[in-house]
């Protein structure tokens, strides 16, 4: 590490209910599992199963119409139990009914170190972890057989509530290493990783081979894969760059390794409304009604959310993790409207905009709710936007040729360097209660779709 790059903007929220340190061991056995295709923006899924098929671990359960190499595969071995289908005939989720003991599709073992590009790339698509290698720009899936300029790692995360990746890597350093090694094979250019200069303490970060490393300071969004894209190696107009999770980085490791699709990952438990948080050891696709059962607070209505509350998605009790989060929040449903709200002193209340009092304790943790203090109104220019993106851009000015489809202005305001996840909190503080995410995520589809 040559350099620290310090980023004063962005904002941390602190709220009540951050993850305990301890690993919690499962009191019951884990058997309702299931996969997402909707977690995989702009894939058009066909199915390979059907209901009451047998699967193995590794077994393909759909595959993408559009490039029929990119295949996703079952995180466990059992039965197919259910096929939700939603709205337009959308896939929304494929149910698997667990066995006790799993049983693995057998796909060799390769070192990631003497083996060609070809053969990883191949290997990686075999299993269906190829999905979980993402790109920039369009923050899609990477296509098969593209060289990216470069590949990048967060060993970090800034969000609220979000889990320490140190303990993520912890007794799995064998495996991060080989995934480093497998995608440093992928790439022209370098393997990236980003680490906290203060907090990221784990070798298998700071010491890792065939990468560079890069250590960051500063409030959230700076965990943010996006940000610190943009201040290693931004991206210009025609570069594509790939980035991973270090979770998903751990499990392409183990497959060349021990040959097999080990979905085995650390997902936290976290907020205000959770009795006992912590870690739990789990396999990708878990119902979180195993992790919740017994462990919230009674007495008020509860949002449970499958990743971060600025990024995640709204899942039920007994819902599914989403395909990409490490992460199950639960706060309270914000359903209770305070009468003249904003004239009281609101010194429990958190405000970015110090509309209440709690601004003189910059240490306290807060109990925050879903609501959104008002209703949509004019987007009106504020200056507030800036203060909490640590990007070189303007991103009122690309918000507003994003609602117009102007893609001139779209591309030199920096549409091809952003996703929805670094507008987060831009949408937080937003007066005008806008879904900003949204936006940037539909604004990325349709420029694609001229572009391309």
């Amino acid at each position: 590490m040559e350099k620290v790059i310090k980023l004063r903007k962005g904002l941390d929220i602190k709220i009540e209910g951050s993850p305990d340190s301890s690993l919690n061991a499962p009191t019951v056995s884990y058997t309702r599992y299931a996969l997402k295709p909707v977690d995989f923006y702009g894939m058009h899924p066909k199915l390979s199963v059907q209901v009451q098929d047998r699967v193995r671990a590794g077994d393909v359960l759909f595959y993408d119409k559009n490039d029929t190499r990119i295949v996703l595969t079952s995180p466990v071995s059992g039965r197919v139990s259910e096929i939700v289908i939603g709205p337009r005939r959308v896939i929304e989720e494929i149910r698997i009914e667990a066995d006790e003991q799993i049983e693995y599709k057998e796909f060799g073992v390769l070192d990631p170190v003497s083996a060609s590009a070809e053969d990883i790339q191949q290997k990686l698509l075999q299993a269906g972890l190829w999905a979980f290698i993402r790109q920039r720009p369009y923050d899609l899936t990477a296509v098969p057989g593209q060289r990216p300029r470069d590949i990048f790692i967060s060993a970090f995360d800034t969000a609220p509530l979000a889990p320490d990746l140190d303990m993520v890597v912890r007794e799995q350093e064998e495996y991060f290493q080989a995934g480093v090694d497998a995608l440093a094979k992928l790439t022209d250019g370098k393997v990236h990783i980003g680490v906290h200069r203060l907090k990221t303490a784990s070798k298998a970060y700071l010491e890792c081979r065939n990468a560079e490393i890069h250590a960051f300071e500063g409030p959230h969004p700076c965990g943010n894969v996006g940000v610190q894209i943009h201040h290693i190696a931004p991206i210009n107009k025609g570069d594509v760059v790939w980035y991973v999770h270090p979770q998903d980085v751990i499990i392409m490791g183990r497959l060349f390794k021990k040959g097999v699709y080990d979905a085995t990952k650390l997902v936290a438990v976290a907020g205000s409304e959770v009795l006992k948080t912590g870690y739990h050891k789990v396999l990708a696709g878990l119902n979180a009604g195993y992790l919740l059962e017994g462990n919230l607070k009674q007495g008020s209505e509860l949002r449970v959310v499958s990743g971060n509350i600025l990024t995640g998605k709204r899942i039920a009790k007994d819902g599914y993790l989403g395909a990409f989060d490490h992460l199950v929040s639960v706060i309270p449903e914000g359903k209770r409207f305070r009468f003249m709200g904003w004239m009281t002193p609101g010194f429990n209340l958190y405000s970015y905009s110090r509309t209440f009092f709690s601004w003189l304790f910059p240490r306290r943790r807060y109990r925050i709710d879903t609501n959104l203090n008002g209703s949509g109104r004019a987007f009106v220019l504020t200056g507030q936007f800036e203060k909490v993106l640590p990007m070189d851009i303007y991103p009122m000015q690309l918000l507003k040729a994003c609602i117009a489809k102007d893609i001139e202005n779209m591309e030199a305001l920096g549409i091809y360097e952003v996703s929805p996840e670094d507008f987060a909190l831009c949408e937080y503080i937003d007066a005008s209660k806008t879904e900003i995410q949204q936006i940037i995520r539909e604004s990325l589809e349709f420029i694609r779709k001229e572009v391309q």
